[in-house]
């Protein structure tokens, strides 16, 4: 899992170190898939956080490509604000809410 500045898609160097030792153990490991879901904190619009979220996957899957994956390999996923770590009400701003989730399928 990977977490994203407020209202960002760039990935920090704590997001950059945590993929690329995603990516190592991906291509180490013999998997065939590997999955990306982007989320968004409950500040803004629903329809900004969506796309907030799929540029965050987006960039998580790019960073990976950089390290050797496949771009068939990659799937992304979206999901806005609708699958939060932290409930919160609508408006408020949560840093775990913003993150990039990794999952490696067999």
């Amino acid at each position: 899992m990977v977490f994203f500045e407020f209202d960002k898609a760039e990935l920090t160097a704590d997001a950059q170190q945590v993929l690329t030792q995603a990516a190592e153990a991906f291509q180490k490991g013999g998997q065939v898939s590997i999955l990306v879901q982007g989320h968004a904190d409950r500040a803004g619009a629903d329809a900004y956080n969506q796309k907030l979220s799929e540029r965050r996957a987006q960039a998580a899957k790019a960073f990976l490509q950089s390290k050797g994956l496949s771009a068939d390999a990659i799937k992304t996923e979206a999901f806005g604000e609708s699958k939060p770590l932290v409930d919160t009400a609508d408006g408020v701003r949560e840093p775990q809410n913003r993150r990039v989730e990794i999952k490696v399928a067999e």
